[in-house]
C-alpha cells in the first residue's frame, strides 16, 4: 500500500520541476538584459534603471510577507526610509564612512522591523494591514517633527558617493550586483524549510498551530528578515538619491511598493521588478505629457486588476500555458 501511495504521489509531483525551469530562464534573461541595458541608455535613463532596481528590491521584500506568509504590510516604506535616514545622518552628522553608515542603516532598519513585528505578528488580515499602517505613520510623524535629527520637512542632504561611484553607470553596476545578491538571498529564503513553514502558515495558520509550529515566532523572523531586505534597499536609495525627507517614510512609499508587488504578481517574487519597471516608467513617461498623470496611472492599475488580477507575471504564465497547450494534470 505504501509503495502504491508513493507511486501515486510521484505521478502528481512529477510535472513540478518545469516551473523552476521557467523561473530560472526568466531570471537569466532578465539579468542578461540588465547587464547590457546601460550600454543603450542615456545617463538619465541609467538613473531610472537604477531606481527601478532599488524599488524592485523593496517590492520584493514586501512580497516575502504578502506572497509567502499571507501578511500584507504597509510599514515597509517606513523601514526603507529609516535605513536611508540613518545612512545620510551617519555620514553628514557623525562623520562615519559611507560603507559603515550603510551597514548601520541596515542594522537600524532591521531593529525597527523587529520592533514592528513584535507589535503586529499576532494580528492578521485587515487588522495586520491597519496596524502596520499605524506603525509606519508613527515613523513618519517622528521624521517630520524631530527636526534636530531628521531636518523636519527640509530633510537631510549629503554627498555619499565619491570616486568612481559618482559615475552613474558604475553605480548602476554596483546596484545591479547588490540587488542580484539580495534577490538571490530572498529567493533562497522563501524556498528554505523556514520559508515553506511560512507558506504553510499562509495556507492554514490553525493547522500549523496544531502541528506544533510556533506560528508567531516564525512570523516574527519572517517580518524581521523582510525588513532587513527592505533596509538594504533603503541604504542603496540613500546612495542613489543623496537626500531623504519625511516623504521617504510616508504611507505613499509603502503603497507604491505594494502596488509594484501587485502589478508584478504577488507570490512571484521576481515579478516585483516587472511591477517596479512598469510603475516608475509610466510615472516618468506619462508625467512628461500631462499634469494628470496620476489619473492615468490609476486607470492602468484598474485595467490590470480587472484583466490580470494575478499580476503581469501570472498573466504571462497563463498565456504561455494556453499557447503551449499545457493543461494541469487531473488528480
Amino acid at each position: 500500500m505504501r509503495v502504491g501511495h508513493q507511486g501515486a504521489a510521484a505521478s502528481v509531483v512529477a510535472p513540478a520541476p518545469t516551473r523552476p525551469i521557467w523561473t530560472a530562464s526568466i531570471v537569466v534573461l532578465l539579468l542578461a538584459g540588465l547587464t547590457i541595458l546601460h550600454l543603450l541608455l542615456s545617463n538619465y535613463q541609467v538613473g531610472l534603471a537604477t531606481e527601478i532596481l532599488i524599488f524592485g528590491a523593496l517590492a520584493m521584500s514586501i512580497d516575502v510577507l504578502a506572497g509567502f506568509a499571507g501578511r500584507t504590510s504597509l510599514a515597509h516604506g517606513a523601514i526603507f526610509g529609516v535605513a536611508a535616514y540613518v545612512v545620510i545622518y551617519a555620514v553628514t552628522q557623525l562623520g562615519i564612512t559611507p560603507v559603515a553608515a550603510f551597514l548601520l542603516g541596515v542594522v537600524g532598519a532591521t531593529l525597527v522591523a523587529a520592533l514592528f513585528s513584535l507589535v503586529s505578528v499576532r494580528a492578521s488580515g485587515v487588522y495586520f494591514l491597519l496596524l502596520t499602517l499605524a506603525l509606519g505613520m508613527i515613523v513618519w510623524g517622528i521624521c517630520l517633527r524631530w527636526t534636530d535629527v531628521t531636518g523636519g520637512e527640509n530633510g537631510l542632504r549629503g554627498t555619499l558617493r565619491s570616486g568612481l561611484l559618482r559615475d552613474a553607470r558604475v553605480f548602476y553596476w554596483v546596484v545591479l550586483v547588490s540587488v542580484a545578491l539580495l534577490s538571490l538571498a530572498m529567493w533562497r529564503f522563501v524556498r528554505s524549510p523556514f520559508g515553506l513553514t511560512l507558506r504553510g502558515i499562509c495556507d492554514s495558520e490553525s493547522r500549523m498551530h496544531s502541528l506544533g509550529y510556533n506560528v508567531h515566532f516564525h512570523l516574527f523572523i519572517g517580518f524581521t528578515l523582510s525588513g532587513f531586505f527592505a533596509g538594504v534597499a533603503g541604504g542603496l536609495y540613500a546612495f542613489f538619491n543623496n537626500f531623504v525627507s519625511p516623504s521617504s517614510v510616508a504611507l505613499l512609499q509603502s503603497v507604491q511598493g505594494l502596488l509594484m508587488t501587485i502589478v508584478g504578481g504577488v507570490g512571484t517574487l521576481f515579478g516585483s521588478f516587472i511591477g517596479s519597471a512598469a510603475i516608475l516608467t509610466l510615472q516618468n513617461v506619462v508625467s512628461s505629457y500631462t499634469e494628470r498623470w496620476q489619473s492615468v496611472l490609476g486607470i492602468v492599475f484598474i485595467v490590470i486588476m480587472i484583466f490580470a488580477p494575478e499580476g503581469l507575471i501570472g498573466a504571462a504564465r497563463s498565456f504561455l500555458t494556453r499557447v503551449l497547450g499545457k493543461h494541469p494534470r487531473r488528480r
